[in-house]
């Protein structure tokens, strides 16, 4: 994860860009903005607070020929002369427009910023920051006229007539869009950190895919992730077309056990993995074939050993879910033991029988 404690603001760039489809236009800024001390913490902690993910990204061209990745260009010339910032932020503000090609993409503010000091892999180094502010949030405003002091008794009061106005504004709160493209493996297309609060439709496709045009970096995040999401799919997709007598109750009991050899290993070894989790030989043939297939149907290549990703198993878990539903009367959550379930039939229909020491 990217460490920030020691980051500051060395220049900062505002641009306003449209929606190019509906043909909103652009403004561009012909200065660079200054900004006091106070303002740059507040923008430091605004920009960067988002970023606490461990997956990353790296810049990429469809011909293989980075230089014609536009950010990519932007940000060589910047980590070469910060100096050009106001002039390659117009470069990216344009750009941008130029992605906003869908009626349902937004405007917004643009920012563009130039980091120094930031860590990443216990390296320091500088960053270019690119964030996008689409949503105003609204707030109240209240002010008074020139205040009249009077001394009553212990306590000092005044008196004054106070109003309301209700304005709009971008909420500090929360970040919209963002990228930080940090200076490191400028050859594979530098290491890029993204948030997307909205990304859903087109809104994930253009601002990924149009404007940054990324593809992830793999490494012990993408490939903890991979294959945990390969294992899913196998045992809640593939298994029950292959093996009829597989329960609700032994698929969840399957995904449970492969989550906690997860989070209690440093290091994934396919072999290991398949004994400890999966046991059956047949099954284990079974499950490397289909990772093979999956291989060669997505063009990714995932090795059969690595390092584990605390942060990957942690998001990926959320997703497997141990969950039996049954009709709309009842959901069992299967979290241990699989010996503790039984299903069975009768004259009455299916049922499960649960076993348990103590109720809360």
């Amino acid at each position: 994860m990217p460490v920030f404690e020691s980051s500051s603001i060395s220049a900062v760039a505002i641009h306003r860009v449209g929606n190019k489809e509906t043909d909103e236009g652009y403004v561009l800024s012909g200065r660079l903005q200054t900004l006091n001390e106070q303002l740059q913490d507040l923008l430091v902690r605004y920009f960067l607070t988002p970023f606490k993910v461990e997956e990353y990204y790296h810049l990429y061209d469809d011909d293989d020929n980075l230089p014609m990745n536009t950010l990519y260009g932007c940000a060589s010339r910047l980590f070469e002369e910060p100096g050009l910032l106001l002039e390659e932020s117009q470069t990216i503000a344009r750009h941008l427009y130029d992605a906003c090609n869908h009626p349902n993409i937004k405007g917004g503010d643009l920012f563009v910023v130039y980091f120094a000091g930031c860590q990443l892999n216990g390296e320091t180094m500088d960053a270019v920051g690119i964030f996008k502010s689409e949503n105003k949030a609204q707030f109240l405003k209240v002010t008074h006229d020139e205040e009249e002091w009077s001394r009553e008794a212990e306590s000092r009061a005044a008196s004054a007539v106070f109003r309301m106005d209700i304005d709009k504004g971008i909420d500090i709160g929360k970040l919209d869009k963002g990228a930080i493209i940090f200076n490191s493996e400028a050859d594979k297309g530098y290491v890029v950190s993204v948030v997307d609060s909205t990304n859903r439709g087109m809104d994930a496709i253009y601002w990924k895919d149009n404007f940054l045009h990324l593809r992830q970096r793999q490494d012990e995040y993408y490939n903890t992730h991979q294959v945990m999401q390969v294992y899913k799919k196998f045992v809640t997709d593939e298994m029950p077309q292959e093996y009829e007598q597989l329960s609700r109750a032994d698929q969840a009991d399957l995904l449970n056990r492969s989550v906690s050899f997860f989070k209690q290993n440093e290091s994934f070894d396919i072999d290991d993995f398949a004994r400890d989790v999966i046991g059956q030989p047949d099954v284990i043939d079974h499950f490397k074939e289909y990772k093979q297939s999956y291989e060669q149907e997505n063009d990714v290549q995932l090795p059969d050993s690595f390092d584990i990703s605390e942060g990957a198993v942690k998001k990926q878990a959320r997703s497997y879910k141990s969950v039996i539903k049954l009709d709309k009367n009842f959901h069992i959550y299967v979290h241990g033991d699989r010996k503790l379930i039984e299903q069975g039939e009768d004259e009455k229909g299916k049922y499960y029988k649960v076993y348990y020491n103590e109720e809360s």
